[in-house]
């Protein structure tokens, strides 16, 4: 029989082979004369054999091929768990390296350095498949952020706000103003590979307008659309058309934009103090603020159509948007689930 590669063979047509070698070896069959007889290479014949004086008939049986699950790996389990936990617990500029984010590139010089072991990119992005990691879009914070404050609020100060709006019958929203301009091109387009779509900027003057909403996890958004400068008479006169049409008292928790902290804002505020209240988030924490995503919600919108060309077009289809998102309160209840403002929810 003429010799050929065994391990192109599948498992049951191996198993018989070895079985016709055991059988012509039990006949007195030398190896050579097996091998010819079999197919096989002469150091085959002997390793099966070999096998079957070890093992007995269960050595025979068909294997799983190839290299064992965890076996061979550039790391140990110890080293594994070493990088892993560095990963999660540090920022690669904290370790003074020269990423911002933890990149596959980042991850095989981070062990390397740590383990000795020089990897391929490929090969860490298994181990990080392998390790339940998978790339994500990062949630931006400030450098100025206390994670202390943060804490306090999330662990003391809303829930007493929590508390007192459920003793008072008061409804809590939250607020943020955002600024729209028209030219905002957001988003992505599908084209032929290798032929990059194009997005025409807008010739003329830049127009932007400013808008200032609150949402509750009941699903109600209230808005208004301001054409000239955000200002303490803008955000009062907001205010009121928002205690007016609440009907009943609002708690109504702000970032710590200058206006928000005005003089005749908290003077406002305080003579009608039996019908709102105001609260402030902790400094630089926009993400605990769930109105930013209906912001993310209107600009992702905006930047999505066609360009508006004047103020007033702008205008309108920020109305437009913001009417449809105020008649649906199932998508203004959607900006509660992300994990850093479901606190609020």
């Amino acid at each position: 029989m003429e010799n050929g590669d065994a391990r192109r063979l599948s498992p049951a047509e191996q198993h018989e082979r070895r079985r016709q070698v055991i059988r012509a070896y039990k006949r007195g069959r030398t190896r050579a004369q097996i091998a010819a007889e079999v197919g096989l290479s002469h150091t085959a014949v002997t390793k099966e054999i070999a096998r079957y004086e070890r093992e007995g008939a269960t050595g025979l049986a068909p294997r799983r091929r190839g290299r064992r699950s965890g076996e061979d790996r550039a790391l140990t389990a110890e080293q594994e768990d070493a990088v892993r936990r560095i990963f999660c617990d540090k920022r690669p500029e904290q370790l003074k390296m020269e990423f911002a984010l933890w990149s596959r590139a980042a991850v095989m010089q981070l062990i390397e350095r740590e383990c000795g072991v020089k990897l391929h990119v490929r090969s860490v992005g298994k181990y990080l498949a392998r390790w339940g990691f998978t790339p994500q879009e990062p949630i931006k914070k400030a450098y100025e952020q206390r994670p202390e404050a943060v804490q306090a609020w999330l662990d003391a100060q809303y829930p007493e706000i929590e508390k007192r709006a459920k003793a008072e019958g008061a409804e809590i929203h939250w607020g943020d103003e955002t600024a729209l301009v028209n030219t905002d091109v957001q988003g992505r387009s599908d084209a032929p590979a290798g032929k990059t779509p194009v997005a025409y900027a807008v010739g003329g003057t830049r127009q932007k307008l400013s808008m200032i909403g609150t949402v509750t996890s009941q699903g109600k958004t209230r808005w208004m659309i301001i054409d000239d400068a955000f200002t303490s008479d803008k955000l009062i006169e907001f205010l009121e058309a928002l205690i007016k049409d609440a009907g009943r008292k609002v708690f109504l928790i702000l970032d710590n934009l200058r206006v928000h902290h005005s003089k005749p804002v908290k003077a406002w505020a305080l003579e009608r103090k039996d019908r709102i209240e105001l609260f402030y988030l902790p400094s630089c924490s926009p993400e605990l603020n769930p109105e930013e995503r209906l912001n993310a919600d209107l600009k992702q919108a905006i930047g999505s159509m066609v360009p508006a060309r004047t103020k007033a077009k702008l205008k309108t289809a920020a109305t437009e948007h913001m009417t449809r998102l105020e008649q649906a309160p199932d998508r203004v209840m959607s900006c509660f689930p992300d994990p850093h403002v479901k606190y609020a929810a």
